[in-house]
């Protein structure tokens, strides 16, 4: 039973918050975070830098990053709350791979949309990869009839209705991103996730 509860333990996305909130205190220490420049610096998506300056790398580190407290506590809350039962339903390694890819793919599309709009903006933030999470929580909920753990289908859908108002009705939201995330998700939930074979009922001998 030890095993068990240790299995279900969500290592991985209790290590990616504390990566994201230790970041952001390195960041506030030695400088603002919003600071544009200042975020540019030190990782922070920028497209002209990725492209001629081939720093691709901003790609994978903007998704740690957050542009003040408010947005690092939104973004955390929600990868606290969720990101927990789609790494117990991939497993550890999985999930991993599945967080990492959605935020870079996420970034990739929003970059290219930009570019082809002749927009150069700055961005960071773990939205793209959080709504990738969601996506694929989305598959997993649809396969199981609608319940995967204490999350239903109705849940996730007034949590994607919400959030995608409130960042096309504000300001330096990157939707792209989001939804980018999003569809991103779905087909690595498709891609990764299986459903769980129920096990046959066993007699307890004893």
């Amino acid at each position: 039973m030890e095993d068990l509860k240790r299995q279900k333990k969500a290592y991985v996305n209790i290590g990616l918050i504390a990566v994201n909130v230790i970041y952001f205190l390195y960041l506030e220490m030695t400088g603002s975070t919003d600071n544009t420049k200042f975020m540019v610096s030190h990782g922070a998506m920028y497209a002209p830098l990725v492209f001629e300056g081939r720093e691709y790398f901003r790609l994978l580190t903007s998704i740690f990053m957050h542009f003040g407290i408010n947005h690092i506590m939104n973004n955390m809350l929600i990868l606290f709350i969720l990101g927990d039962n789609l790494e117990r339903a991939l497993g550890h390694i999985k999930y991993l791979f599945f967080y990492l890819f959605c935020g870079v793919g996420a970034n990739v599309v929003s970059m290219m949309v930009n570019l082809g709009e002749y927009r150069n903006v700055v961005s960071a933030g773990a939205s793209g990869a959080i709504f990738g999470v969601i996506g694929g929580l989305l598959y997993a909920v649809a396969i199981n009839r609608g319940q995967l753990e204490d999350l239903s289908t109705r849940q996730l859908v007034v949590i994607i209705a919400c959030s995608l108002y409130f960042g096309f009705t504000s300001t330096g939201v990157d939707n792209t991103a989001h939804i980018a995330g999003l569809l991103i998700g779905i087909v690595m939930g498709v891609l990764l996730y299986r459903k769980p074979k129920k096990r046959r009922n066993m007699e307890i001998w004893g």
